[in-house]
């Protein structure tokens, strides 16, 4: 057992009174979590997603490294939030753990009915996860998955067990959910041995290593370690142009949620390889796959290892 474990472990009797209060309160953030209509099966569940804290404060993350995709996107006062999609395999511990964004339900759509697990989230935002095509797994629906850790306060401290849910790991990579292939870089390219995507207030670096054939990341300029002391990395990265505007949401301090648009189409970086390829991104509709290709057309494919897609807003990459 890792000394994350043991110290999560640890908590677990401390937590079990807390998150009896806490699952029928707030998600740790002042987001609701009270109980919801639908009632977690598992039944046709091809991926988990995890919506992921992404401040300082919530580092360095656990179960990270065992995502097959992890989106990034913007949220309030132009941080950064992370969305985390399991399918080939589940880490122990997942988290910490947060709220949802609207951005997550049109994002989510690109998959077969998902599993969901957050914290909360906006009291208005609620009914509309319900309705959504997917299966949230807040603590109000699994209280036994969640507890939390005390190596750091709330709310930055809420950890999820995903074996106590209804899902089971497929085995299979996720990015075939999206239609994405593993295969051959496309020709050209130009050599990139580092690649920063800002947010107003946040920042993701990609570095090459050509000795671990990874993109290593690093958050807001300092390298991103799990518990396990090990350095984060991605195998492609998408870079994605999209538009980011307000939604009709608003956090507990009355800031206005951005709402990324993941449907429509504009430019994009695929970074594979030790390389940056200008691409096209296209998605049709909000239960259609999003399509990426070269400039004069052929499909862009993935090399091996986890996927990370980041919205940037136009202009801002």
């Amino acid at each position: 057992m890792s000394a994350a474990e043991i110290r999560t472990s640890a908590a677990v009797l401390f937590t079990a009174l807390l998150l009896a209060v806490t699952a029928a309160c707030t998600g740790g953030d002042g987001s609701s979590t009270s109980p919801r209509s639908s009632s977690p099966s598992g039944a046709g569940r091809a991926v988990l997603a995890v919506k992921i804290d992404n401040v300082g404060p919530a580092r360095p993350h656990t179960g990270l490294e065992r995502a097959d995709i992890v989106y990034v996107e913007q949220v309030e006062a132009g941080l950064s939030r992370i969305l985390a999609v399991y399918s080939s395999a589940l880490p122990p511990v997942i988290g910490p753990v947060r709220s949802a964004r609207e951005t997550d339900l049109e994002l989510l759509r690109q998959f077969d009915r998902p599993a969901l697990a957050f914290s909360g989230a906006q009291s208005r935002l609620l009914p509309v996860i319900d309705r959504a095509p997917l299966d949230p797994v807040p603590p109000s629906e699994a209280p036994g998955a969640y507890f939390r850790g005390p190596d750091r306060p709330a709310p930055h401290n809420l950890y999820l067990r995903p074996q106590r849910i209804p899902f089971e790991a497929s085995g299979v990579n996720a990015v075939g959910e999206l239609g994405l292939e593993v295969g051959a870089p496309p020709r050209g390219g130009e050599r990139e041995d580092s690649r920063t995507v800002r947010y107003p207030s946040a920042s993701v670096t990609f570095t090459w290593s050509a000795e671990r054939e990874r993109w290593l990341v690093s958050l807001d300029g300092s390298p991103a370690r799990t518990t396990e002391d090990d350095r984060l990395g991605a195998g492609t990265v998408v870079v994605q142009d999209v538009t980011v505007r307000p939604s009709d949401f608003r956090d507990r301090s009355g800031n206005t949620s951005p709402f990324t648009e993941t449907v429509g189409s504009g430019d994009a970086v695929v970074l594979r390889d030790g390389r940056a390829y200008e691409a096209r991104w296209t998605r049709s509709a909000a239960d259609a796959d999003t399509v990426y290709t070269t400039p004069d057309g052929q499909r862009v494919d993935l090399a091996e290892g986890p996927l990370w897609i980041l919205y940037a807003p136009r202009g801002g990459a």
